[in-house]
């Protein structure tokens, strides 16, 4: 491993003002010293700096043959250690799917890897390596790493300082494991009960509310040298299209973007974000041109970097989403995205044809050398600020005092149980009685769990029930229970005192609620718990107790068991309206309605 005054002479000397505990905006950068590195750099060393990819495999020189393979046939290198050698990437991003986050000493080993792979080229630049650490339903990092719940948990519980401490536990973690910049936390105002790619992962439906969560969480993730992203501008909370798949088209007029979309970004600004990630989102009340947000120059320089003020790092979401490759090709939206105001490219689907495209740009003349050079100051200066010049590399005994210790599980449970928020207790049903109550039946919905958690979340809340003293056996019976799975359940349910039913997204005519009705007609006490969105309650009206845990994560599981138990009383409050089933024009429950024992 290179030593410190290696890393320094590599990068001309270049040292950050900010110490490891101080907010990362706080710290001050020597732009002189920066732009002398810039003006030492190749321009095929400038294309790379731009780019954010991923890589296959655990270790950055020595990965698994199968990640090998997938790397050849995707990229046209091997490792990690040949990507950057090749590209010159200014960053990495870790996914769990492409095998870099098996466990802490792996992911540290990994994050050494492609600092030591990039240190030791010549004019060699550390690396920012990013993960989607939103926690929820979406993680990279799994367990043993401490999870919280998500963000609609999190703006349900609304507690600004417990926002705080998850991004600097979550921040403290991720860092002590090389990660240095998390694309978290959605800003995104969730008010589309359709919504199919945001809903849990927004705070919620109120933009002042979603506002103050944004910018505690932003601090929380400062206080522990960890970049926070604000996404997706200029805000993807009200679409029913999922831009992984298609193209959104926001319908906001310019007056209801400033009172809703724009209010959390605005606080993100002035909290002093790190970097803002941008939608591939169409919005004509911004800009009538047809492109996307991520393409468009009146969106990111007209608004974002114009009237918003904010000079900091902007990075596209994933290059192969369908939403920005729905108008332009794989050749064409990078071109276009750095004309737009964009810095970083995040993930293209053909790294060759998205850097070549970018470098025949600059030599053919549609981009110049100086707006290149704007963006990798920008870049630069957030490297300088995690003072990823002077500690770029991180230990094993890190690893070992910081991810998952006790204290910090302790908090994810304690920060739970403020965000479970019990809907419906009609008769007092809950808390359950261990003495009236002691065989419990466990059913429902068993998704795919999220990544790191244990799961299946019908087994999880049965183990969680078993350690409060009840009597728990669990029965997965999916999203779409089948007729003889029903039955099975129903007929389960007459050797239990009650049943618990985990319910996913039910809508009208899914058979969850089929399940869920004929559970109660057998006139056992049953209680439901929505474990994704907390929508579910207006579709099951017959059921008597009804909790929203916003997501199936071991920790927000856990909590749910704990409240139905009565070990807690049910804190949270809903940070959405649920709308009734039978006419969306009405409001059933309000943001705030949440009961208490």
């Amino acid at each position: 491993m290179p030593s410190r005054r290696t890393v320094l002479a590599a990068t001309a000397g270049v040292t950050a003002a900010l110490a490891l505990g101080t907010p990362a905006h706080a710290a001050a950068v020597d732009d002189k010293k920066l732009r002398s590195l810039i003006s030492r750099m190749t321009l095929e060393e400038k294309v790379g700096q731009l780019f954010v990819m991923r890589v296959y495999g655990h270790s950055a020189t020595d990965p698994d043959q199968a990640d090998i393979d997938a790397n050849l046939s995707e990229i046209g290198v091997r490792t990690a250690a040949e990507l950057i050698a090749k590209y010159r990437v200014g960053g990495i991003i870790y996914f769990t799917w492409a095998h870099n986050t098996r466990d802490p000493h792996q992911i540290a080993e990994l994050s050494n890897g492609i600092q030591r792979a990039s240190l030791t080229l010549p004019r060699g630049l550390p690396v920012l390596v990013t993960t989607d650490q939103e926690h929820g339903i979406v993680c990279r990092v799994g367990a043993p790493a401490t999870l919280f719940p998500g963000a609609m948990a999190m703006g349900a519980g609304g507690s600004r300082e417990d926002a705080r401490t998850l991004g600097r536990i979550s921040g403290a973690e991720l860092r002590a494991i090389g990660i240095n910049q998390d694309y978290s936390p959605d800003a995104d105002v969730n008010i589309n009960p359709a919504n199919p790619v945001i809903g849990v992962r927004s705070f919620g439906a109120d933009p002042d509310a979603v506002a103050a969560m944004v910018a505690a969480e932003v601090g929380g993730y400062q206080r522990s040298s960890v970049a926070a992203t604000a996404k997706h501008f200029p805000g993807h909370g009200d679409t029913a299209v999922d831009s992984h798949y298609g193209f959104p088209v926001i319908t906001h007029s310019r007056e209801l973007w400033e009172k809703l979309d724009a209010v959390p970004f605005r606080a993100a600004v002035k909290a002093g974000i790190d970097a803002i990630m941008t939608a591939h989102i169409q919005f004509p009340a911004l800009d009538d041109s047809g492109d996307p947000a991520t393409l468009s120059h009146p969106i990111l320089t007209g608004i974002l970097r114009g009237e918003l003020g904010y000079d900091g790092v902007v990075v596209t979401d994933s290059l192969g989403m369908e939403g920005v490759r729905t108008k332009y090709g794989d050749d064409r939206v990078p071109v276009l995205a750095l004309k737009a105001g964009v810095d970083q490219l995040l993930n293209p689907p053909d790294l060759p044809v998205a850097w070549n495209a970018v470098l025949k740009a600059v030599q053919g003349g549609e981009l110049t050398e100086a707006r290149l050079d704007e963006s990798i100051l920008r870049i630069l200066r957030l490297k300088a600020r995690l003072k990823l010049f002077q500690q770029p590399y991180v230990s094993g005994h890190g690893v070992d005092g910081t991810v998952g210790t006790r204290a910090h599980l302790a908090a994810a449970d304690r920060i739970a149980e403020r965000t479970t928020t019990l809907l419906v207790n009609d008769g007092q049903l809950l808390p359950l009685s261990r003495a009236a109550h002691r065989r419990l039946l466990v059913v429902g919905a068993d998704p795919a769990s999220p990544s790191g958690t244990t799961g299946p979340p019908t087994g999880v809340l049965a183990t969680a029930f078993s350690g409060l003293g009840f009597s728990a056996t669990a029965l997965s019976t999916g999203t779409a229970p089948s007729a003889a799975t029903i039955a099975k359940a129903v007929a389960a349910a007459q050797d239990a005192d009650a049943v618990v039913v985990g319910t996913y997204n039910v809508t009208a005519g899914n058979a969850q609620k089929t399940l869920v009705e004929q559970l109660v007609t057998t006139g056992k006490p049953v209680v439901a718990i929505a474990v994704r969105n907390p929508y579910d309650v207006a579709q099951l009206p017959t059921v008597r107790a009804y909790l929203a845990s916003y997501s199936w994560t071991d920790v927000e599981l856990r909590a749910a068991a704990r409240v139905i138990a009565g070990q807690v009383g049910p804190r949270g409050r809903l940070p959405v309206p649920v709308q009734r089933a039978d006419d969306p024009t009405q409001v059933l429950y309000p943001i705030g309605h949440g009961l208490s024992y």
